[in-house]
């Protein structure tokens, strides 16, 4: 997995986490939503990246 790709996934699954939390906390279904989106974003560039790893030959 590429750093930069890394830090994005990771960047984007850290802000939907907090997006998602603070929408629930305050009562916002739509920022709890753009979070839980936000979140899986970051989920599947992870998977993809990790992905591209697994078939990279050595």
């Amino acid at each position: 997995m590429t750093a930069d790709e890394k830090a994005k996934a990771k960047t984007e699954q850290a802000e939907g986490k907090v997006k998602k939390v603070a929408g629930g906390a305050v009562g916002n279904e739509s920022l709890e939503a753009e979070g839980r989106a936000e979140e899986t974003k970051g989920d599947l560039r992870a998977a993809k990246e990790k992905a591209k790893d697994a078939i990279k030959p050595k």
